[in-house]
């Protein structure tokens, strides 16, 4: 194989946003595009020059794929996912990767026992600071962690909901913020911070008239005695993203593009054990990180999985990691509505409960549905 051909099933938003980038990645093609709205289809196969189909078994049927991107609502994403994986082709999901934990399990489940390339859209991952930030971690240079913070503030407009009947309700979306706008930055919390083991949480809806929630906050607890602090919101602006880990030998803060970090010597705890000076204190420095130059935005993670299938290159984003944020949104979700500390991993049976019981309380919404791409998530 000299090149990766993709599928795209969902030429809504992101779907079209993605038929845009693949042009740009060498050894990859857009061969078909999918999409149940006859309208939505037709703008794609005249605006791309490839075949369409209004539903996904009979692109993966079709012999013109050796991949595809999911890009429709957050329920169809497993089902499609397996039935290409079944067949032997490649996937990548948009986030967030299922509505429930039992659902992301059955695609990496899946991919496992079928040996295809798994990813899910986190290109986040890709950006230079947080690539570093991931190093300084894996070297050791934090130390024991002792407390974490999320803070990761959006804003959405009762318009952004009026735009299509399946945004912020149970049964089409399955979620709110956690499910929505969270998923990036609860990707790089986790995958920095690592998982907490219990959740005491709260979900409101303050400002929205929606089903779910438009903003969540939590207490978390790690096994190894750590705290963390945890916020997502759509209700504020500016809007900005915040993460703080602090641990024996350092403290790392990733806010607005930029990376800062301090070295403690010699350790937070070493150096309350060792002074004899009332108002002794470690010393701290902060220490300039290099950055390494590399490809970011939604082209690297694309391009990073048509290297995993042509040359065997490891995932930026790999589907059994991606779960993570996942596990920690239906934890929060689960405790904030029942109001009780859930702990992790989340019992599967308990979440589904819950859902199914959540989607029987949803309405239908009556509004015009747009389909239009934010332009600020295009790259």
């Amino acid at each position: 194989m000299d090149n990766v051909r993709f599928g795209i099933v969902g030429v809504g938003g992101m779907g079209s946003g993605h038929a845009s980038t693949l042009p740009h990645i060498p050894e990859a093609e857009l061969t078909a595009v999918c999409d149940i709205s006859p309208e939505a289809l037709a703008a794609a196969t005249e605006a791309y020059g490839v075949p369409g189909f209004d539903n996904h078994i009979d692109l993966l049927d079709s012999g013109l794929v050796d991949a595809i991107i999911v890009a429709t609502p957050h329920y169809f994403h497993p089902p499609i996912a397996v039935d290409a994986m079944e067949r032997g082709i490649h996937v990548i999901s948009e986030k967030p990767m299922a509505v429930t934990v039992a659902g992301a399990e059955a695609m990496i489940k899946t991919a496992e026992r079928t040996g295809v390339v798994f990813s899910v859209m986190f290109q986040l991952r890709a950006l230079p600071v947080n690539q570093a930030a991931k190093r300084l971690i894996e070297e050791g240079r934090l130390g024991k962690i002792y407390r974490t913070l999320l803070t990761d503030c959006h804003f959405r407009s009762q318009a952004y909901y009026n735009s299509a009947g399946w945004r912020a309700t149970w049964k089409g979306e399955g979620g709110g913020v956690l499910l929505n706008q969270a998923p990036h930055g609860m990707d790089i919390f986790t995958w920095l911070a690592g998982m907490p083991s219990r959740v005491i949480a709260n979900v409101s809806t303050r400002q929205h008239v929606i089903e779910v929630e438009d903003e969540a906050s939590a207490l978390l607890e790690y096994e190894n005695g750590a705290i963390g602090y945890f916020l997502e919101t759509v209700n504020e602006y500016p809007t900005g993203i915040r993460i703080e880990l602090c641990g024996e030998l350092g403290k790392l803060v990733l806010e607005g593009g930029q990376l800062h970090f301090w070295e403690v010597k010699p350790g937070v705890r070493a150096a309350s054990d060792e002074t004899t000076e009332m108002w002794g204190r470690p010393e701290a420095e902060e220490v300039e990180i290099e950055l390494e130059e590399r490809q970011t935005g939604h082209a690297a993670i694309i391009r990073n999985v048509v290297c995993a299938i042509l040359h065997q290159e490891p995932l930026i984003s790999p589907g059994p990691e991606a779960i993570r944020s996942l596990e920690l949104a239906n934890a929060i979700l689960l405790s904030g509505h029942k109001n009780k500390p859930v702990t992790l991993p989340v019992d599967r049976a308990e979440y589904n409960a819950f859902i199914e019981a959540k989607k029987a309380t949803s309405k239908d919404k009556d509004v015009e549905d747009q389909r239009i791409t934010d332009p600020q998530h295009l790259t």
